[in-house]
């Protein structure tokens, strides 16, 4: 039988098995190993299998991994979500619309030592959800910033999902974190701007918040220093060459643990949460990347991304034209996928297409992340908005859906920005160690 069509059969039956609810991991393991087995042999597919687990789990590179899983559950341990919206909230709280601004405000600070939007989301959530309420904010606009600060956790550096990338893709981890960083300063800036005009035209949305004396913003300024810290420690270090991703992964975790016992908040109880958390979130990553593995050397021996670019390459189509489609694409998905589950899903047969159209692979690494960010936010799945929802207990959902909407169209508009201007993205990764 054909190779491609095996391979059109193997992605026919993982979107089957994922259907039945099969977890994404084994779902594409399975398939890789039936598809690689009918085009090889079953004892090569065992052997192929074997050979993917070892070499996955003893991957010097994906150390990285539970690192940063672990300094973001040190940094939630520490309560600096608190501090961060604190200090914000000081600074830019009495303007109109200040305390879902301040909020976006700390969840890019947040993002800084976090990597994860489901993170943000919820510790921003426990902490300025009550006080947008006090203030009679409108449930739309209060939820809708948080669900999409949140968002912020994946593109600002340190991000989980762009580690995931670079290993998949075989592109340097540290050039993808700083590239992340123009374009989560340019998205943070956007969303100001949407709070801004939503509240210009609809004061009512936003009443004023009491000011502060300056007094009292330097004192909030003070209990931000752990903040400040890790990430001048971890990105300042990649960015000047000090450290590896591996190495700076070890920093920060270190840091974070040094951080949070300086603040008194360190306790055997609280250790142990933070540890357990980082084993289970650690082998859910692992088991994903061992199936998307697997399922990339199906992928590969079946030919169906050669295919594929080949035929495009082919096509008397503008480059940006075929990108458009691919947007739409990874727009599409987001409605009814997890972001993770996309991008292991569909790199192995999009990557090689990106590449034979020129682009270059660090600009499309953000560029995915970006996407994958506008699926936390997007109906039915928004991961984001449940998380948001279950914070907000009060609610409905379709409030939250119904506010996340002006953010939603704020990230498009980036999006638009960054891949006409992908300079933008590259230009800090062009001036690494220099």
């Amino acid at each position: 039988m054909d190779s491609i069509i095996i391979g059109i059969g193997g992605i026919l039956l993982m979107f089957f098995l994922l259907l039945l609810r099969m977890h994404i991991g084994f779902a594409m393991a399975l398939t890789g190993f039936l598809g690689f087995a009918a085009l090889t042999s079953f004892s090569a597919g065992f052997s192929m299998i074997g050979m993917v687990t070892f070499k996955t789990g003893a991957s010097y590179a994906l150390t990285v991994i539970p690192l940063f899983i672990l300094m973001g559950q040190l940094v939630n341990t520490s309560r600096m979500g608190f501090e961060l919206y604190q200090a914000c909230y000081r600074f830019i709280g009495f303007l109109p619309g200040g305390l879902a601004m301040a909020t976006i405000a700390a969840c890019a600070c947040f993002a800084a030592i976090s990597g994860s939007s489901l993170a943000t989301a919820a510790v921003m959530g426990m902490v300025a959800l009550p006080e947008m309420k006090r203030f009679n904010y409108q449930d739309s606009l209060a939820t809708g910033a948080v669900a999409a600060g949140g968002t912020l956790g994946i593109l600002i550096p340190p991000s989980t999902i762009m580690v995931i990338y670079g290993i998949l893709t075989e592109q340097p981890i540290g050039a993808l974190f700083i590239a992340g960083i123009l374009p989560g300063i340019m998205l943070t800036a956007m969303f100001l701007m949407t709070i801004m005009l939503l509240v210009k035209f609809n004061p009512a949305l936003a009443p004023a918040a009491p000011g502060f004396l300056w007094r009292e913003r330097m004192m909030a300024l003070k209990n931000i220093w752990g903040v400040l810290c890790l990430f001048l420690l971890v990105i300042g270090g990649l960015y000047a060459g000090w450290f590896s991703p591996t190495e700076a992964a070890g920093v920060g975790a270190f840091g974070a643990l040094i951080i949070t016992a300086i603040k008194k908040r360190l306790t055997g109880k609280s250790l142990y949460s933070a540890l357990n958390e980082t084993v289970l979130t650690t082998a859910m990553v692992f088991v994903i990347l061992i199936g998307a593995n697997i399922f990339g050397y199906f992928m590969t021996i079946s030919q169906i991304p050669d295919a594929l670019s080949g035929w495009i390459a082919g096509l008397a189509v503008n480059k940006y034209a075929v990108m458009s489609f691919i947007c739409l694409v990874y727009i599409v998905l987001g409605c009814v996928m997890e972001g993770m589950a996309i991008m292991v899903l569909t790199l192995p047969v999009i990557f090689p297409v990106v590449m034979q159209l020129g682009f270059d692979p660090v600009w499309f690494g953000v560029i995915i992340t970006l996407f994958i960010e506008m699926g936390l936010i997007t109906p039915p799945v928004g991961v984001n908005v449940f998380v948001v929802s279950g914070i907000a207990k009060d609610v409905p959902t379709y409030t939250i859906f119904r506010g996340i909407a002006p953010f939603f169209l704020a990230m498009a508009l980036c999006l638009v920005i960054l891949v006409f201007f992908p300079q933008i993205i590259l230009f800090l990764p062009g001036t690494m160690g220099r």
